[in-house]
């Protein structure tokens, strides 16, 4: 009798510790979104020869002209008193292959929103890319064109892992802070960093700073200011950016920063000039008009100028870029692109299409491409 009391005091215990998670989970709400976008596209760009001999063109498939073609989930939990659980999980792919641009997922991560703000924790968007695409984006419609972007190139990587990332919006005002640990890896990755924003009435402006700490101990900064203004059918955007990089840097910091300031998607600038500086800074200006309700026109100038120890590094690039947008719908749309690359400085070089400076100083591309969104 003692032991049927025992086990039946210990079962109403239990129920009675476990009743209150088991109303919660009944009393709220939740919900499961997929969502992508696939993108193809035909890009060429001439001055692609081999090294010594950089004529030549590329005509090539690009599985994400505009937009990086991927699939993700988010989840979505009312948990009561204006509280909501978040969960997203990201990836990237390229639609002409099918084949994931990365084995692990682009953003993966958990999180608490409510009237204290929002806190995620996981892989995610540096506040960099927070600022830049919500405030000063190139185009409206689409933040970034993914085959020609020269200002993810100042983002840090655009992503870290092992973030905490803490967003509060107060008003027309918006502030956020991050901080990642790198967990004794042999390629470094500790981050720190936080910006404000300001959104009222068409006009919105921002100022960011994020640090990486490579394994070495060694740290590269990064500042961005920039605003825009929306008028009737009018866009208007300009930024700046600056990366600062500590002297010393091992051979493995440099790898990381080489992906970082990723050559391949601003022309083809790169090569050992490129990597060689330890300062970079970038002034964008651009402007976009809707024409009618389906057809938007942008064209964009980004001016770029680094410096380092030795002449070597010395160099200065323009990067122009115009894209034509029509939506046949708010899912579907076509675009075509043109952009040019021109540089300066004795020892700078771009990049051919196998990653290899063949000594071009510029290069003129264009792109058509296929978007839809769900």
């Amino acid at each position: 009798m003692r032991i049927s009391s025992v086990k039946k005091t210990v079962a109403m215990t239990t129920l009675a510790a476990v009743a209150p998670f088991a109303f919660a989970q009944q009393a709220s709400t939740s919900s499961v979104q997929l969502y992508g976008i696939v993108d193809m596209a035909y890009r060429h760009t001439n001055n692609e020869g081999p090294v010594g001999s950089p004529g030549g063109s590329l005509s090539q498939m690009v599985g994400g002209g505009m937009s990086q073609s991927r699939w993700g989930i988010n989840v979505s939990e009312d948990l009561g008193g204006g509280t909501k659980a978040l969960v997203n999980l990201e990836n990237r792919f390229g639609a002409d292959t099918g084949t994931p641009a990365s084995p692990y997922f682009q953003q993966s991560w958990v999180g608490l929103q409510g009237g204290f703000g929002r806190v995620t924790v996981g892989r995610q968007y540096n506040i960099l890319f927070d600022l830049v695409t919500s405030t000063y984006a190139s185009y409206p419609y689409s933040p970034y064109m993914d085959v020609y972007k020269p200002e993810i190139g100042f983002a840090l990587g655009a992503r870290a892992d092992n973030m905490i990332k803490y967003m509060a919006e107060v008003g027309p005002w918006r502030g956020g802070l991050q901080y990642s640990f790198d967990e004794k890896s042999p390629t470094g990755g500790k981050t720190a960093g936080g910006y404000v924003r300001y959104a009222a009435g068409g006009l919105a402006a921002g100022l960011g700073y994020q640090n990486y700490e490579f394994a070495s101990g060694k740290k590269i900064d990064a500042w961005t200011l920039g605003g825009s203004y929306r008028m009737g059918n009018w866009y208007f955007n300009a930024g700046y950016g600056q990366n600062k990089v500590d002297d010393g840097l091992t051979a493995v910091d440099r790898a990381v920063l080489a992906a970082m300031w990723q050559g391949g998607i601003n022309g083809g600038f790169g090569g050992p000039a490129f990597l060689a500086a330890n300062k970079r800074t970038i002034y964008k200006i651009g402007a976009g008009y809707q024409i009618t309700p389906q057809i938007n026109l942008g064209a964009h100038y980004f001016r770029a100028e680094q410096k380092g120890n030795t002449d070597l590094a010395k160099a200065k690039a323009d990067f122009f870029t115009m894209a034509l947008d029509y939506a046949f719908s708010k899912r579907t749309d076509a675009y075509i692109e043109v952009d040019h690359t021109k540089l300066k400085g004795d020892q700078v070089s771009l990049n051919n299409g196998a990653g290899q400076a063949n000594g071009a100083k510029s290069r003129t591309g264009y792109t058509i491409g296929l978007r839809h969104r769900f």
